[in-house]
């Protein structure tokens, strides 16, 4: 029996000292790496932020440098972007939370577009170092509740943009709703409504009782009047490289109301508007572009397009226009193209302002003005029309320029868009 037990503890030694040797080999071969397999691990990390940092696109406008970062499946931001950055665009990503310190790095930050993501908490301090900063969009998210003390870092921001958010309209958003309402403040969350309670829902934030949202959050018995009036919390709202508005096939029946002012560019186009009131864009001093093809306009009032002095190009291509009332295109100072393909235009006496317009304005491209009815002039330029309305009134004629055509060549295909 000591025998044995001999035996079972000379074993246990022998186990040990090799467990032991085992580990130092073990410890060796590290000591021996050192470095190198330091430098492996830290090339394989830089290869990885290297990865991230590519996947946006660096360019610049006005000598200001934007990272283009928009529908890249981002679910935070990449690391390594530069720190001269001044305008961020991370869109249409997958982005759930912002965290504290997160974009401190990006101290010149104007701009961060954070629109379009799953954004449903963001901690105190995420803006942190953005001293910069002046706008922040936010809308199309899933934020329910915002602290007010979120923006305190942010102290020269101009343009917030939280539309398209579920907010709760409690006591929590108090302090956040005061803040919007202050007189003044009137770029700050314009058109953001509340989802909950019943007794808010689709109330803007700018506008609803706020002495009301600590009471009894149970009482939905007192339904407050809701805003039916079609406005522009649908749409996409971009700032660079220039500002525009994307309000395409949103199903809307009329040109939104609350439209940021300072907009270049307006897209209504593949929507259901039917007509076009007077002044409907008359505060669009510096809109370039207006797009409203494909929708269902029949009438345009003379007034419509009063207000836009800076408007370049109009498309109103794919209507039901069958033709101008005097007045509509004289707001249009500096337009230089109009689009006017695929509406069914009816060559009789009230095609002749358009004709007359864009004869006196010979500068201006333009395309698609033909007849569709009656059917004895379908097909023809409504210039050769014209020219032919005046041959068979020698003596009423007054647009002598018309007589220059000896063909069914006209100034509209003469001057016809590539």
């Amino acid at each position: 029996m000591q025998v044995i037990r001999i035996i079972l503890v000379l074993l246990l030694c022998r186990a040990v000292e090799f467990v032991k040797i085992k580990n130092g080999s073990h410890g060796n071969r590290m000591r021996d790496c050192g470095k190198k397999c330091l430098k492996k691990r830290s090339t394989h990390v830089k290869r990885f932020d290297q990865f991230l940092s590519t996947i946006c696109s660096e360019s610049l406008h006005e000598n200001e440098k934007i990272m283009d970062c928009q529908d890249k499946q981002l679910i935070t931001i990449p690391p390594n972007l530069p720190r001269d950055a001044v305008h961020l665009q991370l869109a249409g990503n997958k982005i759930h939370r912002l965290k504290a310190l997160m974009f401190s790095t990006l101290k010149n930050l104007k701009s961060l577009d954070l629109q379009r993501n799953a954004i449903a908490y963001i901690e105190e301090g995420a803006f942190e170092g953005l001293d910069e900063l002046s706008t922040l969009l936010l809308q199309h998210n899933q934020l329910q509740f915002m602290s007010e003390e979120v923006f305190m870092p942010i102290p020269k921001l101009k343009y917030l943009r939280i539309y398209g958010n579920p907010w709760n309209c409690n006591c929590k958003l108090d302090q956040m709703i005061r803040k919007l309402q202050i007189p003044g403040q009137r770029n700050l969350g314009n058109l953001a409504k509340c989802e909950a309670p019943k007794y808010f829902a689709g109330h803007k934030l700018k506008t609803i009782n706020v002495s009301m949202l600590c009471q009894d959050e149970n009482n939905d018995e007192r339904p407050l009047p809701i805003q039916n009036t079609a406005d522009s919390t649908k749409c996409d709202i971009y700032l660079f490289p220039k500002s525009r508005i994307d309000c395409q096939n949103k199903g809307l029946m009329k040109v939104p109301i609350d439209i940021p002012v300072e907009v270049m560019e307006i897209d209504l186009s593949k929507n259901k508007i039917r007509q076009l009131n007077a002044k409907n864009f008359m505060n669009f001093n510096e809109l370039e572009t207006l797009n409203l093809s494909s929708n269902a306009i029949g009438y345009i009032n003379p007034a419509a397009f009063a207000g836009l002095l800076r408007l370049k190009e109009l498309d109103l291509s794919s209507n039901v226009l069958h033709n101008f009332e005097y007045g509509v295109l004289e707001h249009l100072y500096f337009i230089e193209k109009l689009v006017l393909t695929g509406n069914p235009w009816r060559c009789d006496f009230q095609i002749h302002y358009l004709a007359y317009w864009l004869q006196v304005h010979y500068n201006v491209q333009f395309e698609g003005l033909e007849c569709t009815m009656p059917n004895e002039y379908k097909g023809w330029t409504v210039q050769r029309y014209i020219k032919k309305y005046y041959e068979d009134c020698p003596k009423e004629k007054t647009i002598v320029d018309f007589d220059t055509y000896d063909s069914d060549k006209s100034e509209e295909e003469s001057r016809r868009l590539p």
